[in-house]
């Protein structure tokens, strides 16, 4: 079953290896678990429900609980403390037809509508906001079936609540994929990644959400929207984009249509070492420049690729890489390099050719494909370290941006220099890394991850994340950074959206939300005010 205040099944477990708990307490300091709210305490906490009865809703308070939060650090601190809001029912639709109701019924009873996917979200997508107004959260779990495929023209439609291995799953059946690999997979849904203009861990090959999007059909308070798949047009803007990353502003989707790609008769994952962070970017930019056709590069910088290793286990492989790196000049302050490609045989071959080359031209160090393939393997449980470590007594999280790889370096100094020295005034310290994925010819994401102890009160722990929070955001919009690449704005990043879009461009969003939902009953609180 799915955890209710932490990531995935919890029949998974992250087993930290006992030289990694030393390792983090030599860093940060020796931590205490905390005591965390049970379940039924937390239900048995749950306020009656302010809706009307409806035949697709549920008032159940624990179905209430499990769609209460996301999964940024701020929700976990209040799921585990049992402090939270909870939406007053939850609905769940199995047409286009019986959301059109929904939204209708919402209107007449005064309620707020909270579209709710796989419930991945880490930037408060999914929260109810108090207030007295009742809130509905709509799970699209049952609109999950592949609506029709177009096998020349390789077009699949699917229901928007579809989640990446289902949909992963129907593709295959006709010898397809999408290629959208977000962190999130296992649980995150089609209409989620539209919504929030997601990013792929493969995205390089496959393409952002918003390549793969080609049309689909929207229900909103003001009425339906469709979205016709054509390959190009010049009739007018584009109302595709007004529907990736409006966050359930405007409406609900209800059914996606995307641009599948056959199976790739071959993937291959790759680990190269540098020297250091200067020759690693630099071999780095010049394979994303070159246009090899790559599915994905993946850089760490010194501090994350001694993390990695050090949490990794498997003393013996790690002692042995060690030695060989060594001995080829690679040592202290080196980083890691992943590299992936998928396509046919013969373009993998020479594309990997290509891609090391450039590397060795810079000192890296090609250590074949294991580290490539376990990467590979544990990507989706890789999530699994944050239950591990909170029930350990550490706060985990991680932010993201993007800027061009002239500001690169900078970006990343800035954002390490604010989280670094973030808590000293409460006497404690900040352990941060970070790496560059989804990269592009002119510029890279850049994503950071930061660990401190848990207080043992749940207020001072959330104190800390937003001084942390807003000290690293207020470094990237200074250096000229996007608030957020690929995990949208929700209601973490509302307060600076305002840096990035301006007076008019906020404008401009405020009344496309009027025009689609005029009584603005549509996941208020989020995107814009």
């Amino acid at each position: 079953m799915k955890r209710w205040n932490g990531w995935g099944d919890d029949g998974i477990d992250y087993p930290l290896p006992a030289q990694a708990a030393r390792y983090l307490a030599d860093l940060v300091g020796p931590a205490t678990p905390p005591r965390d709210a049970a379940l039924e305490q937390v239900a048995a906490a749950v306020p009656a429900s302010r809706l009307p009865a409806h035949p697709l809703v549920s008032a159940d308070a624990v179905e209430r609980v499990r769609h209460a939060r996301g999964h940024s650090l701020p929700d976990w601190i209040a799921l585990r403390s049992g402090r939270i809001v909870v939406p007053d029912g939850v609905a769940y639709p199995n047409t286009a037809g019986e959301v059109r109701g929904l939204i209708r019924y919402a209107g007449e009873v005064g309620a707020r509508l909270i579209p709710y996917g796989g419930g991945s979200s880490v930037v408060g997508h999914i929260n109810p906001l108090p207030g007295e107004a009742p809130v509905l959260t709509v799970d699209l779990a049952r609109m999950n079936r592949l609506c029709s495929f177009d096998e020349t023209s390789r077009l699949a439609t699917f229901e928007a609540g579809v989640a990446g291995p289902d949909l992963e799953a129907q593709l295959r059946a006709h010898g397809c994929t999408l290629g959208h690999y977000p962190q999130s997979f296992e649980y995150s849904t089609l209409g989620g990644w539209v919504a929030t203009r997601s990013s792929g861990q493969q995205s390089l090959g496959y393409g952002r959400i918003e390549r793969l999007f080609a049309g689909g059909h929207v229900e909103t308070p003001a009425g339906p929207l469709d979205l016709p798949p054509f390959p190009a047009s010049a009739a007018g803007p584009d109302l595709r984009e007004l529907v990736l990353g409006s966050e359930g502003r405007l409406g609900i989707i209800t059914e996606a249509t995307v641009r599948a790609t056959g199976i790739p008769e071959r993937e291959d994952f790759r680990a190269v070492f540098f020297p250091d962070w200067a020759r690693a970017c630099a071999a780095t930019r010049e394979i994303m420049q070159a246009r090899l056709p790559l599915v994905m590069l993946r850089l760490s910088t010194p501090t994350e690729t001694e993390t990695t290793l050090a949490l990794a286990g498997h003393e013996r492989l790690i002692g042995a890489l060690e030695r060989l790196l060594a001995v080829r000049g690679v040592a202290e302050g080196k980083c890691m390099l992943i590299l992936g490609l998928a396509g046919r045989d013969r373009v993998v071959k020479a594309a990997r050719h290509e891609a090391l080359g450039i590397a060795k031209g810079h000192g890296g160090v090609h250590v074949g494909s294991t580290f490539g393939k376990q990467w590979h393997k544990s990507r989706f449980r890789t999530p699994y370290l944050r239950n591990t470590l909170w029930e350990a007594g550490y706060a985990l999280d991680t932010l993201e941006t993007a800027t061009s790889w002239a500001n690169v370096a900078a970006m990343v100094e800035a954002i390490e220099v604010a989280l670094r020295p973030g808590l000293e005034h409460a006497g404690e310290r900040v352990h941060v890394f970070t790496h560059l994925s989804h990269l592009y010819p002119y510029g890279s994401s850049i994503y950071t991850t930061y660990l401190y102890r848990i207080a043992p009160d749940p207020d001072e722990t959330l104190r800390r994340w937003q001084v942390l929070k807003a000290a690293a955001t207020e470094a990237i919009i200074a250096h000229g950074g996007t608030i957020s690449h690929q995990h949208g704005v929700g209601s973490d990043h509302l307060a600076y959206l305002q840096h990035e879009k301006g007076s008019l461009g906020m404008q401009t969003i405020r009344r496309l939300a009027e025009c689609f939902d005029p009584e603005h009953i549509m996941n208020p609180g989020k995107l814009i005010e």
